[in-house]
């Protein structure tokens, strides 16, 4: 299988060409050179976003291309317009962001999705993920899947969400642990994002797919206690009543990284219907295998978890913490 990865040096994209190097594939990244590519594929270098900037892939023919674009979709009506006699296969890593807000409880792929267009300004993440979308429909037809992912975790991430939950565990101490502890969190490894993506270019999958795992894969508190487990830290988890913590002003999903307190909020991100992608085959890892593994390869690193430019740095201030915990 020929495979060409339009990114692919950094998480997602990463975890994509590694899994598809470890099956043997002829794989060929095409980025920026802002970041190394992992050992082993063909890398061309190009800059999509400036003129002539796709002219290393003028050439060549693959069997599918994944694209992680997340910005304005023209970059991707570029590429798709630029590879649709030549490639076979059109992935585009989506988000369930593409569904009108907010997402009902249980919504599958058919619920309402924003307005948008593949001339759209690349602002809002919604409407450039979903502009993205038809972008690749409007060239690949049927012949273009779109991975909607929810909440991605796992090594090389570069938000800096579990990479803030294990950093903030091992300083050990007492720590602001958002509850209720049992409640229920939907999220995907990416490494498992990666796996089922090109198990269904295998099968020539198309269309839109929710992909992250099933409503209740774990709970805020296996994931803390997992945190706590795989760093040996000292860390005293003092579970909080969502009120306590928004009383505060400590805002979820920024400040606290991956909680969301019961509402609406959380439904929408965390009760996905996705059933599609199950029963086609996707297999989520339990959340001490992504714990550890996080932790592991953060432990790598001399200056710490990577952080995308375009996204802001999350957790909550020390002093905030120390606070709201009497300390």
């Amino acid at each position: 299988m020929r495979l060409l990865v339009l990114g692919g040096t950094e998480f997602v994209g990463r975890a994509v060409v590694e899994d598809a190097l470890a099956r043997g594939w002829d794989v060929t990244v095409f980025h920026r050179g802002r970041h190394a590519a992992p050992p082993g594929p063909t890398v061309l270098y190009g800059d999509r976003t400036e003129e002539g900037g796709l002219t290393a892939l003028e050439k060549g023919r693959w069997d599918a291309v994944v694209d992680t674009w997340s910005a304005a979709p023209a970059a991707v009506a570029d590429a798709a317009g630029l590879l649709a006699d030549r490639v076979g296969h059109y992935v585009y890593v989506s988000s369930r962001s593409v569904h009108t807000f907010p997402i009902t409880s249980g919504a599958d792929e058919s619920a309402p999705v924003v307005d948008a267009s593949p001339e759209d300004d690349g602002t809002d993440y919604a409407r450039a993920k979903r502009g993205g979308e038809l972008a690749a429909e409007a060239f690949f037809g049927d012949r273009a899947l779109f991975v909607r992912a929810g909440l991605i975790l796992g090594p090389h991430e570069n938000v800096g969400r579990l990479p803030w939950w294990l950093e903030r565990v091992a300083r050990g101490g007492p720590v602001l642990a958002p509850g209720p502890r049992d409640l229920p969190l939907q999220y995907v490894d990416a490494r498992d994002l990666a796996a089922w993506t090109l198990d269904a270019v295998e099968k020539g999958l198309g269309g839109p797919y929710n992909l992250v795992s099933p409503p209740g894969h774990t709970t805020t508190g296996e994931l803390l206690e997992a945190c706590a487990a795989v760093t040996g830290s000292d860390a005293e988890l003092r579970w909080t009543e969502p009120r306590t913590i928004l009383d505060a002003g400590i805002r979820p999903w920024t400040e606290l990284p991956v909680w969301l307190p019961p509402g609406e909020l959380y439904d929408s991100l965390h009760r996905a219907d996705v059933s599609r992608a199950l029963a086609t085959g996707l297999r989520c890892r339990p959340v001490v295998e992504t714990v550890a593994d996080t932790w592991a390869w953060l432990r790598t690193l001399e200056e710490g978890a990577p952080q995308r430019a375009d996204r802001p740095r999350l957790g909550v201030d020390p002093r905030v913490e120390a606070r709201l915990l009497g300390l």
